[in-house]
């Protein structure tokens, strides 16, 4: 492992004191620890002095070793054990740390480096000329899908190019690196596929398909005179489709084997020959009683089997409105929904007044481009009676818990920041979305 050290005695501070700010929240911090425990809040106090003067000096580790009781040594162990405390001054505008580790590096990180030296300075860990900027080299920064990337205090920048990590870098040594979007800058979606997402793209569907594999043609059979076949005469069984099992012969098992050449006779003779075939189970529904008279079959009650369809006689697909598809290659069961499959308004599920808002006049705008609203939860919006981006920029926090509520997803309002895009897209549409948050909407 790399030694580190504190930086020479020419850089290192005098003293070190928190700001009033930060010395109350170090008070508060050290409180939330049980007596005797305090010594448990040497990284947050190492770290808030960190983010005040930018690096770790000796007077700070000094002072938080004083308000923890704590030995020198043992505050200094902390901090040049974690690489995440500078332990020399860094850049006051920036301190650019490329990953180095495999995924970066086949990606490209050597050259990211290679423009770090050009930009900053030839060796690590040090200023430029205004002191301004610093460079490292770290391990991985934990966004290995979007390689190669950089971090700069807090904030990562996925997908770089050596010509886009340039222009960051200037963006940030003019003072202007607000102006510079964090993560990914290819226009991906945090770390969805480059060129938008390849997998869930069917809108979600309010049934069911229900897939019978097709059974195999029977066999020929010889053409019975009409006049003998009666009207209410029934169709042959169909044969199984079921697997063969390597030890079970056909001899053995008949019902491998499909029906017996006495179940393809004429039609006028085919009831009684089934009737008189009960003890061989040719698989045609019923059990066999040869072995036990008070068996019954695990289908016996056709009604309750496919919408009332009794087996061997499904020969088309039944619909929801009573319509039937016929298929020659396959029999498939549609399971839908009786009623109308319309957006029920949630609030009045729970017994509230619905709407939860009214609706304005004119056409609804597309709610989707608002990040974390999908197809789903923009009918689930609009049943609500939200239909415009204004209705979701104005929301007070009454009205978010209620929405929230009524739709059981606590906290997505904040967490996705909805209103502020909201905003921007009433204020201006795409364009303006673009301008402000340097993305395409989604």
């Amino acid at each position: 492992m790399v030694a580190r050290r504190l930086a020479d005695d020419q850089v290192q501070p005098a003293s070190f004191a928190f700001n009033n700010d930060n010395a109350k929240w170090a008070e508060w911090k050290i409180g939330l620890y049980p007596a005797g425990r305090q010594q448990s809040a040497v990284i947050p106090l190492l770290m808030r002095a960190q983010e005040q003067d930018g690096w770790v000096s000796r007077a700070s580790i000094e002072k938080v070793a004083e308000m923890l009781g704590m030995a020198y040594i043992r505050v200094l162990e902390v901090a040049t054990f974690y690489t995440q405390f500078q332990l020399q001054p860094v850049g006051t505008r920036a301190h650019v740390q490329v990953c180095g580790t495999t995924p970066c590096q086949l990606r490209g990180a050597e050259g990211l480096i290679e423009v770090c030296k050009s930009k900053i300075h030839h060796d690590p860990h040090h200023l430029n000329a205004d002191g301004t900027m610093s460079w490292e080299e770290v391990e991985c920064a934990g966004a290995c899908v979007n390689a190669p990337m950089v971090t700069i205090f807090k904030d990562t920048y996925e997908d770089l190019t050596e010509d886009r990590l340039a222009e960051i870098i200037d963006a940030f040594a003019a003072g202007k690196g607000e102006t510079i979007t964090p993560g990914p800058q290819i226009g991906r979606l945090n770390a969805a596929p480059e060129g938008g997402r390849v997998v869930l793209l069917e809108e979600a569907t309010t049934y069911r398909e229900k897939f019978v594999p097709p059974a195999p043609p029977p066999e020929a059979a010889p053409a019975a005179p009409a006049a003998a076949a009666p009207a209410t005469a029934a169709p042959a069984q169909a044969p199984t489709t079921a697997a063969k099992p390597k030890d079970v012969t056909e001899e053995s098992a008949p019902a491998i084997k499909g029906p017996s050449k006495d179940a393809k006779v004429s039609e006028a003779k085919a009831e009684g020959e089934r009737k008189a075939a009960d003890t061989s189970a040719k698989a045609n529904g019923e059990p066999n009683k040869a072995m036990r008279e008070t068996a019954t079959g695990a289908e016996t009650d056709a009604s309750k089997i496919d919408g009332g369809k009794a087996p061997g006689k499904a020969t088309t697909n039944a619909t929801a409105d009573g319509a039937t598809e016929a298929s020659p290659k396959k029999t498939r069961t549609i399971i839908a929904p009786k009623a109308n499959p319309k957006e029920v308004n949630p609030v009045a599920e729970k017994g509230g007044d619905a709407p939860l808002f009214v609706a304005p006049e004119g056409p609804a705008d597309d709610l989707k481009l608002v990040s974390g609203v999908g197809p789903v939860l923009e009918r689930r919006l609009n049943a609500l009676g939200i239909t415009r981006w204004s209705q979701v920029a104005a929301l007070t926090p009454e009205q978010i818990d209620q929405v929230e509520g009524s739709l059981n997803f606590r906290g997505r309002v904040a967490r996705d920041n909805w209103l502020q895009q909201a905003e921007v897209l009433a204020r201006g549409g795409e364009e303006e979305y673009v301008r402000v948050f340097g993305k395409k909407p989604r």
